[in-house]
């Protein structure tokens, strides 16, 4: 059986999650560079749901061979290297430049995303998704003596950056992007990957938490656009965060019920490596996490 790539996934447009709010921030018919790309899970429903022309920028060599066929173009190149723009001399300007969980893994996220202001067009934007560090899960985790980092997820051993809500704000404001519209991603930690350490926090920890109010924001996926003055633009700390039963309401087939009920009743009891080996198995059967 053919092998996935690591950040190869099923996508529901319709779903609740982060990577479903990328492709409708995106919109349809758009000319759009991805950035970070990995096997193009992303950009194979942007090309066949939405219509758009992806170029891609991606440096795994697994991962291009994926990503090719969705795309006009794919260039591999080092985010980090400053001068990453330049592969795309004859490739013009874009209308959207999309970085889905990408500037976490970068040594200069600023850097990256001020180097997108000079391939959009006149209209253009930015479409930008990150992990929360400040959910719960992830601060009862560090929290404790006994804490693992994780193959994916929050706590993902490849993360070097690390953003809140206050952060993620001065990332666009020191950029000079205007925040048009924000979507928060919301999972309560007994629905994550790190539910394993979650329940071994105690309850007086846990109740703390509760009073964190985002808390229970995952991941935030953020449109913006250039604008140095930026008197418009969205506060993310000022926006309402949306009721966690969101975060499952999609769960109508057969099939997403057992997903349910398999996130409640069993995933929590299991170590995390054991969690990525049957998140596996079960995804090989069509059953999309």
């Amino acid at each position: 059986m053919k092998q996935r790539h690591k950040y190869e996934y099923k996508l529901d447009v319709n779903g609740p999650s982060a990577p479903a709010a990328v492709v409708r921030m995106v919109g349809k018919g758009k000319r759009v560079l991805e950035i970070g790309a990995g096997p193009g899970s992303i950009t194979r429903v942007l090309k066949e749901h939405s219509g758009c022309r992806v170029t891609a920028i991606e440096l795994d060599e697994e991962a291009i061979r994926k990503l090719s066929p969705f795309c006009e173009h794919v260039y591999k190149s080092d985010l980090n290297d400053r001068s990453w723009t330049s592969v795309l001399s004859n490739d013009g300007k874009f209308d959207v430049v999309v970085a889905a969980d990408v500037l976490e893994h970068l040594h200069d996220p600023p850097t990256t995303l001020r180097a997108a202001k000079d391939i959009l067009d006149a209209d253009g934007i930015v479409v930008v998704s990150l992990p929360h560090a400040g959910h719960n899960a992830a601060i009862g985790c560090l929290s404790q003596k006994d804490f693992e980092l994780q193959d994916w997820g929050l706590l993902d051993k490849t993360h070097i950056q690390f953003f809140d809500i206050e952060n993620m704000q001065r990332l666009f404001n020191d950029t000079g992007f205007e925040i048009i519209e924000t979507e928060f991603i919301v999972l309560p930690p007994e629905q994550t990957e790190l539910a394993y350490f979650w329940r071994r926090i105690p309850a007086k920890s846990k109740e703390r938490l509760t009073k964190n109010r985002f808390g229970m924001v995952y991941q935030v996926v953020i449109k913006a656009k250039p604008d140095p003055s930026m008197i418009r633009g969205l506060r993310l700390s000022s926006l309402a965060v949306p009721v966690t039963a969101s975060a499952i309401s999609d769960h109508a087939t057969l099939g997403r019920k057992v997903v349910c009920s398999i996130k409640k009743n069993i995933l929590p009891y299991l170590h995390p490596r054991i969690r990525f080996r049957l998140r596996n198995f079960l995804y090989r059967i069509g059953l999309k996490f």
